[in-house]
C-alpha cells in the first residue's frame, strides 16, 4: 500500500492562510454597499408643459389641470421643479412648482383596504417637504393598507396664493383620486387629505368649501365636472391657519362635514397649538362627529427647539425623540380603524353612518351632534361650548 506524501505543518499552515486571506477578501468585497446612483433629478425644460416625474419608482404621476386651464399660469407652466436635498433616492424638498400634480402609490392588493390619503407637505408655503411629509408615509401606509398621494401643490414663494391656488390644487386633487377610483382600485368613499404645517392650510378649507369648488367647476368642458371635492376625512398635523384663524371670514360649516383627525404639541409649539384648537373649536361648535384632537405635552414645531433647548423633527419620525408625540401615527391608526376604513373596500365606513346621521338630525339647542330626536344633549347651544365657554359664532348649512 502507498504511503501518501508527507506536508510539513509550516506548508499547510501556509495553505490554510491562504485561502483564509482569499474568503476574507471574498466576503469584504460582497460586503461592500453597491455605489450610490445619482441623485434624483426633474426633468428639462422643454416648450411645452412641464411633466413632473415620480419622486418614487412606480408612482403614477397626473397634473392636476389641463394646460390651458385658468387656474396654470400659461408664462411658468413649462418652468421645471427645482429639487433640493436630494440623493438617489429622495427629496427633502421641492420647490418651482407652476404645473401642480398628484403621485400615486398603490397599497400592496393583498391588504388594500381602498382607502387613500393625500399627503399635502409642509413648508411655510415657501418650500414643500416632500422627504419627511410625503415619501417616508408611502410605505408606513402601504403596510397597513392604505394608499397614498404625493400632492405637489404651488407654493406662495413662487407667487401663488395659499387661500385660493394652493387650496384649488388640494381640491382639485380630491376630484382627480376620486375620478380614478376604479384603475386604482380605491372605494370612492375613502379619500382623505392629510396636511402637516402649511399643509394643513389646505386640508382644513377642503374639510368646508368644498361645494363651492364643485360649483364653480361643473362646466360641460371639465372632464371632472360632477365629481365631488369633499374629502371623506381629514389629518390635520401641526397646523397652520385654518379659515376659523381670528381675522378670518369664518366660512359657512356644512352639515356633511367630513371628521377629522388633529395633532400636534402644545407649549412648544403653540401658535400652532392654537390654530388646532380654533379649528377644533369651530367643528365642536357645528358638533360635526368624529373630531379627535391630541395636543401632546413635550413637543416643538419640526426643525425647532422646545423650552427646553431640545430640538424636535417632524413628519413620520416614529421615535420622537422616545417621547409620546411620537405615538400620534398610532393614534390616527386607532381613529382609522374606529371609523371604519380599514374595514374590506366597498363597505360602508362608521364615518359615513354617523355623517349620515348629523345630516339628518342637525343639532338643536340642548342636544349633542348626531342623537336620535328627542335624545339627551350633552353640549349648548351652538357657539356655547359645555361648562358656559364662549365658542367661535360660527354659521351651519343645515
Amino acid at each position: 500500500m502507498m504511503t501518501p506524501p508527507s506536508v510539513s505543518h509550516r506548508s499547510l499552515a501556509r495553505a490554510l492562510c491562504a485561502g483564509l486571506t482569499i474568503a476574507i477578501a471574498t466576503s469584504a468585497t460582497l460586503a461592500q454597499p453597491a455605489p450610490a446612483g445619482p441623485p434624483l433629478a426633474p426633468g428639462p425644460q422643454t416648450d411645452q408643459p412641464y411633466q413632473p416625474l415620480a419622486l418614487i419608482p412606480g408612482g403614477i404621476v397626473l397634473t392636476l389641470f389641463p394646460s390651458g386651464s385658468p387656474y396654470l399660469d400659461a408664462a411658468k407652466i413649462n418652468l421645471p421643479e427645482i429639487y433640493n436635498g436630494a440623493t438617489s433616492n429622495r427629496v427633502a424638498s421641492v420647490v418651482g412648482i407652476h404645473n401642480p400634480s398628484i403621485e400615486f402609490h398603490a397599497a400592496p392588493a393583498a391588504n388594500n383596504t381602498g382607502t387613500c390619503i393625500i399627503l399635502a407637505a409642509g413648508g411655510g408655503h415657501n418650500t414643500l417637504n416632500v422627504g419627511t411629509e410625503a415619501m417616508d408615509f408611502v410605505p408606513y401606509f402601504a403596510e397597513r393598507g392604505i394608499s397614498t398621494i404625493i400632492l405637489r401643490n404651488r407654493l406662495r414663494r413662487d407667487g401663488y396664493n395659499p387661500q385660493t391656488d394652493e387650496v384649488y390644487d388640494a381640491q382639485q386633487a380630491i376630484r382627480l383620486v376620486r375620478a380614478h377610483a376604479k384603475d386604482w382600485k380605491l372605494d370612492p368613499n375613502r379619500i382623505g387629505i392629510m396636511g402637516f404645517s402649511a399643509g394643513a392650510e389646505l386640508a382644513t378649507p377642503a374639510a368646508v368649501l368644498f361645494a363651492k369648488w364643485d360649483a364653480d367647476n361643473n362646466q360641460p368642458g371639465d372632464l371632472l365636472a360632477g365629481v365631488p371635492s369633499r374629502p371623506d376625512f381629514i389629518g390635520v398635523i401641526y397646523p397652520g391657519p385654518s379659515p376659523f384663524a381670528p381675522g378670518r371670514t369664518p366660512p359657512d360649516i356644512p352639515a356633511n362635514t367630513p371628521p377629522a383627525f388633529i395633532a400636534g404639541a402644545g407649549a412648544g409649539d403653540s401658535d400652532h397649538a392654537a390654530w388646532a384648537d380654533q379649528f377644533f373649536a369651530a367643528m365642536l361648535a357645528a358638533r360635526i362627529p368624529n373630531v379627535e384632537m391630541h395636543i401632546y405635552g413635550a413637543g416643538a414645531h419640526p426643525g425647532s427647539n422646545d423650552q427646553a433647548g431640545e430640538r424636535w423633527n417632524g413628519g413620520l419620525n416614529a421615535a420622537r425623540n422616545g417621547r409620546p408625540y411620537g405615538t400620534w401615527t398610532d393614534r390616527f391608526m386607532d381613529w382609522m380603524k374606529d371609523l371604519g376604513f380599514l374595514t374590506p373596500s366597498g363597505t360602508q365606513t362608521r364615518a359615513a353612518k354617523d355623517v349620515a346621521i348629523r345630516v339628518q338630525n342637525p343639532p338643536r339647542a340642548g342636544r349633542g351632534a348626531g342623537g336620535p330626536p328627542g335624545g339627551r344633549g350633552q353640549g349648548r347651544r351652538s357657539g356655547t361650548a359645555p361648562g358656559g365657554a364662549v365658542g367661535p359664532a360660527v354659521p351651519v348649512t343645515p
